[in-house]
């Protein structure tokens, strides 16, 4: 959005514009928009899931990089089948920016793909309890790539709906050095439905509405005015700001890329964002690295699913705020509230840590200059709160050197770890114990449920389901990323599970085969 402020006045309400003419008899100048595509796009291969992801998956990632273009009978064909309130017609620029999804930024579009499932329903969700049409989530699409973290570094425009600071605030939005709720999916999903409602109440055509959401009420006024007071989109387009031109042609290459994206042999980007996650309102400070450190949480999740805290801390002394979890860390969040406040409040509660710098971040690996680099093979039964115990490391670290995904690691992958130097040779013996001599330097006998984090799949076949027996250190989601094809809501229906985060060690889960 490229605007300050809503100018709802009589003089400027439209009544329903007529039907679009032929867009084929435009002749359509080029416009920067793609390059708008792919700079949200850029930006959304950095952010913390997607990383993980695209790690995780660079195989399938850069595997098919092949795409192909289509008569354009199929084009218009398509876009036809599309249920939409509004009209999607096809023409050469719209082409262009199809091709940009499924041709020229495929591979990164597979990451707005992963992310649509997580956040297409709550958007859905709100705009329906506004009165809105669902489809208007594409939008979200074009302005940020479906990115809550999204920045426009020329006009200040932030967030998965690129709220302009005092947009943001007239629509109730907190923005201060602490708290940005424009980076907040819930709220700002909220402000844009009520923005949309206002400009719809200005043009009465939903057309229009896309265009002024993008560059200002004003500027559509002002080109109703300069083109004789026609209410057409197509009718006042050259009197549109050039990167406007192309926001209804991008706004229908996103729709119809996120529905025939398969017609193209585009896979969604597998993403380990939690499918169930549940909110909690805090009334007393907290930071994210309080509760990564105490619970084992990765920093980046908790950052992720808590955007609007700019550094981390969650100012719940000054009214209540609300903290987002997985589903599964709730209850224990609970239980271990008093001592995750209680955990270096004087490192993470202090004034410092509440005011954004953007030549810090929030969470500081320790400084490894001077230190030893030491390298541990993983072992069968090891897990990362062993490591970190025996080489008297933090979490955090030990997950930030080596780029681990929550707890998980596998047997044989080789660890990096920073010791002090006049300590490094009592610790490089380390990689060649035993494990009940490792746990012997911490003063621990060996216990019988020692087991790895991350293991391959204990499954017996028996017609077309699988049986996977629950294994120390599972949760359901990690349980159904070891089988294709499955979905979490596939498991817990087949299973009858109501609480996903209560499984239990030994219980026998039902895995439909791969068909």
């Amino acid at each position: 959005m490229r605007f300050t402020a809503i100018l709802i006045t009589l003089f400027f309400a439209i009544l329903t514009a007529k039907a679009a003419p032929d867009v084929d008899t435009i002749i359509i100048k080029t416009d920067n928009s793609s390059e708008r595509i792919a700079r949200d796009l850029d930006s959304l291969v950095n952010t913390w899931y997607v990383k993980i992801a695209i790690k995780n998956n660079l195989a399938e990632y850069t595997g098919d990089t092949i795409g192909f273009q289509c008569p354009d009978s199929v084009y218009e064909s398509r876009l036809s089948k599309i249920n939409s309130i509004i009209s999607l017609p096809f023409n050469n620029i719209i082409r262009n920016h199809i091709e940009v999804y499924t041709i020229r930024q495929r591979e990164k579009f597979s990451a707005v793909l992963g992310l649509k499932d997580y956040y297409f329903p709550m958007i859905e969700d709100v705009f329906d309890s506004y009165g809105l049409p669902a489809e208007f989530k594409y939008m979200a699409v074009i302005e940020s790539a479906l990115n809550p973290n999204a920045v426009n570094r020329r006009s200040g425009a932030t967030g998965m709906w690129q709220f302009m600071y005092s947009t943001g605030r007239m629509y109730g939005l907190t923005i201060n050095s602490v708290v940005d709720e424009r980076r907040d999916p819930v709220k700002s999903t909220q402000a844009a439905a009520r923005f949309i409602r206002d400009l719809y109440s200005i043009y009465n055509d939903w057309v229009l509405v896309i265009a002024a959401y993008d560059c200002g009420p004003g500027n559509v006024n002002k080109a109703i005015k300069r083109s004789g007071n026609k209410k057409d989109y197509w009718e006042i387009y050259y009197r549109l700001p050039k990167e406007t031109r192309g926001y209804i042609p991008q706004y229908i290459a996103a729709a119809y890329a996120v529905n025939y994206y398969p017609e193209h042999n585009i896979q969604p980007l597998p993403l380990n964002i939690p499918v169930a996650t549940d909110t909690i309102m805090v009334n007393k400070d907290i930071h994210l690295v309080q509760i990564s450190e105490v619970m084992g949480i990765p920093l980046g999740e908790l950052q992720a699913l808590n955007p609007q805290y700019r550094t981390g801390f969650v100012p719940g002394s000054s009214k209540p705020q609300a903290l987002t979890l997985p589903m599964n860390h709730v209850s224990d969040f609970i239980d271990l509230n008093d001592t995750i406040r209680q955990y270096k409040p004087d490192v993470y509660l202090s004034k410092a840590t509440r005011i954004a710098d953007p030549t810090r971040s929030s969470y500081v690996t320790a400084d490894i200059k001077g230190k030893t680099k030491l390298i541990y093979t993983v072992k069968d039964g090891d897990n990362i709160g062993f490591i970190s115990e025996w080489y008297r490391t933090g979490l955090s670290d030990l997950r930030n050197w080596n780029n681990i995904y929550k707890n998980n690691i596998r047997v044989g992958q080789k660890l990096v770890v920073y010791v002090d130097p006049k300590k490094s040779e009592y610790y490089s013996k380390i990689n060649t114990m035993s494990f009940p001599e490792k746990q012997a330097l911490l003063g621990k006998s060996v216990t019988s449920n020692a087991q790895p984090l991350s293991i391959e799949p204990q499954e017996e076949t028996d017609g077309e389901y699988i049986t996977y027996t629950v294994r120390n250190g599972d949760t359901i989601w990690d349980i159904v990323k070891m089988f294709d094809n499955v979905t979490t809501t596939q498991v817990l229906t087949l299973n009858n599970i109501s609480a996903p985060g209560k499984i239990k060690v030994g219980q026998k889960l039902k895995i439909k085969k791969k068909s």
